[in-house]
């Protein structure tokens, strides 16, 4: 039962650490920060907007990307 206890423990560790931020390149910080002086990955607009420019994406994947990461 204890390594039952452990494995579920694990898995909770690496579900939430696949929920931060992104590391970002110097390049595609700079690029946002020349966007916006007060980014908020938490808007969709926003977030959609830098995916596409600055991580080079298009519409429909930054879109899905934004939502799952939780911008509405």
């Amino acid at each position: 039962m204890r390594w039952r206890d452990l494995l579920c423990l694990i898995a909770l560790a690496a579900g939430l650490s696949a929920c931060q931020e992104p590391d970002y390149t110097p390049e595609q910080k700079l690029c946002i920060a020349s966007r916006y002086a007060a980014y908020d990955a938490r808007q969709l607009n926003q977030c959609v907007d830098v995916c596409r420019v600055c991580m080079k994406g298009n519409v429909v994947t930054c879109n899905t990307s934004c939502r799952l990461r939780g911008a509405s």
